[in-house]
């Protein structure tokens, strides 16, 4: 790990003001060192999970009101930390508590899933996040089944019956905590909670020799659903009001939850100026292209799986002749096991038709799969950072950095050889600009939902992103959900480029490509501010 990231002398130089930990309460006085610091994580961790209802999470009106009146003595034991002698690394951590305790506010004072939100309850999760926790709001007793191996043996069984327990119980909770008035939260919701349905569905043949307690919680769970649903659908009709929390929240929530040092003016003029890029780029591709033969789709899946092979194999040869990346054991499996599969040409959404002109466009975003490998096989030497931070804070680093990959990989010469292959990536940085400035303006209510996805259908070249594949509702929805997270992967990238430039100025013929991603790597899976201010020393002014 490079020496500007290391943690032990963070220990030893703090050492000696450490005093014993406190009990795990808020109000209790906080140690003076580091260890204080990640004592008070710990129980800041514990805290934020909310007690149990009737073997559910509590997310009911009057359990909030008295946590969230418990907020400002957390605030306090975290200010009475004194960071003043403390390394950067330190202070970034305790930034990251900091951000935590944010992001509990504005979820209770302002996002409120548990009452606007009926997506929040969905409990049954078939397929791993490529992020280091899934995107959006969830609850604390999701179930990932994709964790279990299958077929079960007995305690694997009772395991996966005692999680989907939480269903029945959850689900009546929910009658009792939406209140709320968003509308395109409500009928989007609805929606993802009948997909519920088929995930039961498809657990129950997936466990079809299974003991009987299983077999039975499974139908209860599909009962509740069914019956959770049918009331969301009859509700449904009663929503009338905007789903978006409005531009001043938002703005809050971008630099106190994500520590994104911007606004939401500030990120409309940075995503107009993006998509205007994206597609003047696109088309000086094609001028520059013109006369040269069309690309091919891929038509069989035999061909598919060679060309992803091929594409796997001379993207990594590529990083580690060119010395572009600090390479690990872990990068090829991460890339193989996740190169997806064929898709008809008739099925094909955006990222398929890219990945079936060219595979390899869209595995330079799989820059993701080595994060959580990394995560896996390296963890962080500081506690606070081992873990997913809560309420995707990690959001502009895990995607902004995917994002970025594909532009720094096309202009590191990747595709030199393939020049129509060159405008398949301007097309997908084109895709996210769109979509991204759409969620804005649906965050602001100037967009409600159908018109958020009918801008991201106009704006994305070629007619690529279809309404009449899931992926358009997909991802205006996650956007929707979580504030922000649109717009992480061009802002995520813009202020990587700016650390690039930084770094470049400050170590000048010292400064090369490994060099930058082993040390954003080492930083863990952190704001991109936070790193930009670990490496360079400039605190962000937004927080001075």
């Amino acid at each position: 790990m490079n020496k500007l990231l290391g943690y032990r002398w963070i220990a030893a130089a703090l050492a000696a003001l450490v005093l014993a930990a406190p009990a795990a309460i808020a109000d209790t006085p906080s140690p003076a060192g580091y260890d204080g610091l990640v004592k008070l994580f710990e129980d800041w961790r514990a805290f934020e999970r909310p007690p149990l209802r009737d073997g559910a999470p509590d997310y009911t009106a009057a359990t909030f009101a008295r946590r969230h009146a418990e907020l400002p003595a957390w605030r306090a034991r975290l200010a009475a930390i004194d960071t003043s002698a403390w390394p950067v690394e330190a202070r970034v951590d305790h930034r990251l508590v900091a951000a935590e305790m944010n992001g509990f506010d504005f979820y209770v004072r302002v996002l409120k899933p548990w009452e606007r939100d009926p997506a929040f309850y969905l409990t049954v999760w078939d397929e791993q996040s490529d992020t280091p926790a899934h995107e959006g709001p969830e609850h604390h007793a999701i179930v990932d089944v994709w964790k279990y191996p299958f077929p079960l043996d007995r305690a694997g069984e009772a395991g996966l019956a005692a999680a989907l327990g939480v269903i029945p119980p959850l689900n009546d909770q929910a009658r009792l905590n939406l209140v709320g008035n968003a509308r395109d939260l409500w009928v989007t919701g609805a929606g993802t909670m009948r997909k519920q349905i088929d995930s039961l569905d498809l657990l129950a043949k997936r466990t079809e020799g299974s003991g009987r307690a299983l077999k039975r919680t499974i139908a209860a769970a599909r009962a509740s659903t069914v019956a959770f649903v049918d009331w969301l659908d009859a509700e449904g009709p009663k929503k009338t009001g905007p789903s978006g929390v409005g531009r001043e929240n938002y703005s809050w929530a971008l630099q106190n939850v994500y520590q994104v040092p911007m606004t939401w003016e500030q990120e409309v003029s940075l995503l107009r100026r993006e998509l205007a890029r994206t597609h003047a780029s696109l088309m000086a591709e094609e001028e520059r292209n013109r006369g040269l033969p069309a690309m091919q789709e891929i038509r069989t899946p035999e061909e598919f799986e060679r060309r992803g092979n091929e594409a796997i194999t001379r993207y990594l040869a590529f990083l580690r002749d060119r010395k572009l990346y600090p390479m690990r054991d872990n990068l090829e499996p991460a890339l193989r096991a996740m190169r997806g599969e064929y898709v008809p040409i008739e099925t094909r959404n955006f990222f398929a038709i890219a990945t079936h002109y060219e595979p390899l466009t869209l595995y330079t975003h799989f820059y993701h799969w080595w994060d959580l490998a990394r995560m896996r096989d390296e963890p962080h030497p500081s506690p606070i950072r081992r873990v997913p931070l809560l309420y995707n804070i990690w959001d502009s680093r895990a995607e902004g950095m995917a994002t970025a990959m594909e532009e720094l990989m096309l202009n590191a010469g990747l595709f030199d050889e393939q020049p129509r292959t060159r405008e398949v990536v301007w097309i997908m940085l084109a895709q996210r600009a769109a979509r991204g400035l759409a969620s804005l303006l649906a965050q602001d209510n100037q967009f409600d939902n159908a018109q958020a996805k009918a801008f991201q259908v106009e704006w994305t070249p070629r007619g690529w992103m279809r309404p009449d594949l899931d992926l358009l509702g997909f991802e205006q929805q996650i956007y929707l959900r979580q504030p922000g997270y649109g717009t992480s992967y061009v802002t995520g990238k813009n202020l990587l480029d700016e650390l690039i430039r930084m770094r470049a100025h400050q170590l000048g013929p010292d400064f090369t490509l490994y060099r930058f991603f082993d040390e954003v790597n080492g930083a863990g899976m952190i704001p991109v501010s936070l790193i930009d201010w670990q490496l360079t020393g400039h605190e962000p002014e937004v927080w001075k």
